[in-house]
């Protein structure tokens, strides 16, 4: 006799499993538990055969019945639905793991631990608030460049041209991916040169030129606020590093320091460029470091602090030259180009400056061996730099 919603809904467990018949094979399974499951009972190819179709009253009576009869439709056609299914249901696997964002995200993962962590976050917070959106469920293969260009004008529209370009970047790497990986056939991203808004002039960080020089190193030398922000400036000119990179020195990074060879070595989860840096130590270097050493105590950090990172904020130096009245006309960052300005114009080779700026290599190779082979020519570079820091500080010593 066919089931009624109400009989199922009223049926109470039983110390054992026991099953109520609708007529074509349907059952409802009622557990000891008090759960109540639809399962149709079939034969194919002689065998006897189930498949279920869900929970009562998540799945109703009609429901239930709708799914029996579509089954026997195809066990009439001679096809098994439980195999039918599973098909089905690997089919719409490959399409998740085909859509641009999981494919995005697989591609992330891979090249991420080449990157530093502030990069690689950058990277998928952009793909995560401009891209997935619009065509992250879409499969890589059916999108084209409309769809990428819809998604570049969106961010174009907010004026973020140079972002824009870093997403079409970031969009053609996981196409070749997609590709390299079998599961896209083109990067269509290629196909919007000549359609983007050119971006901006770049505006260079603010620096020194070398008739300034002078009156910074004493303003610098005056400075009444903490000494080691004002050790950690001076190192910071002196080494051409970048502002995490000195902020972020560890004391088992120095080597040598009381011999005639003096060197930094800054390992390469702690550069940009993910690479170690060698950086050799004028003595002018080395004098700041014991300096700071006395400031830091016991710390086997350079410049430690008890706030969120653990050291000198990222802010700290910076502030400092706004106090000493450069407010928009320098930045920390500037030191590099007025170093790197002033090193070409005296006729230093320009590779040596290049390495010393820890600038990227594209091979390999070629930048391992460089940056042992150029070790010795930048050591000199680095001590004729700090003798020359020191030649314009005497100049405003002269004119006190």
């Amino acid at each position: 006799m066919p089931l009624t919603d109400i009989a199922c809904r009223n049926t109470k467990p039983r110390e054992k499993q026991y099953k109520l018949s609708d007529g074509g094979g349907l059952q409802l399974v009622v557990t000891p538990a008090g759960g109540k499951h639809w399962r149709l009972a079939y034969r194919f190819a002689g065998k006897e055969k189930t498949l279920s179709f869900g929970a009562y009253p998540t799945v109703k009576l009609a429901d239930a019945r709708e799914q029996r009869d579509d089954a026997r439709k195809l066990l009439r056609q001679g096809i098994n639905p439980a195999e039918l299914r599973k098909e089905r249901i690997k089919a719409a696997a490959t399409e998740v793991e085909n859509t641009f964002e999981a494919i995005a995200r697989e591609w992330h993962e891979n090249e991420k631990g080449g990157w530093v962590q502030a990069h690689a976050d950058r990277v998928l917070s952009r793909l995560e608030h401009d891209v997935f959106p619009k065509m992250g469920a879409k499969a890589i293969d059916a999108i084209e460049a409309p769809d990428v260009l819809a998604v570049i004008r969106s961010v174009e529209a907010r004026g973020a041209l140079d972002v824009a370009k870093r997403i079409r970047q970031s969009v053609g790497a996981v196409f070749r991916y997609g590709i390299a990986t079998g599961r896209a056939r083109r990067d269509p991203s290629g196909d919007l040169r000549g359609a983007l808004k050119p971006a901006p002039r770049v505006r260079h960080h603010a620096y020194l030129r070398e008739t300034q020089l002078p009156e910074f190193l004493g303003k610098l030398d005056a400075y009444d606020g903490e000494a080691r922000t004002r050790l950690a400036i001076n190192l910071t000119l002196l080494t051409m590093l970048r502002t995490n990179e000195v902020r972020f020195g560890r004391w088992e990074e120095l080597e040598g320091l009381d011999g005639g060879r003096p060197l930094w070595r800054i390992p390469a989860e702690r550069m940009k460029a993910r690479r170690e840096h060698l950086v050799p130590l004028a003595p002018q270097a080395v004098s700041i470091l014991m300096q700071i050493k006395s400031e830091a105590g016991k710390s086997s950090l350079m410049f430690p602090t008890p706030g969120k990172d653990g050291v000198m904020s990222q802010n700290t130096m910076i502030f400092a030259l706004y106090r000493m009245g450069y407010h928009s006309k320098l930045t920390i960052h500037g030191f590099r180009r007025t170093a790197s300005t002033i090193l070409n114009e005296y006729g230093f080779n320009r590779d040596w400056i290049e390495r010393q700026l820890a600038h990227g290599e594209q091979d390999e190779i070629r930048a391992a061996y460089n940056a042992a082979e150029w070790l010795q020519g930048r050591r000199e570079m680095l001590a004729w730099w700090a003798d020359y820091v020191e030649k314009m500080r005497g100049r405003t010593r002269g004119q006190r």
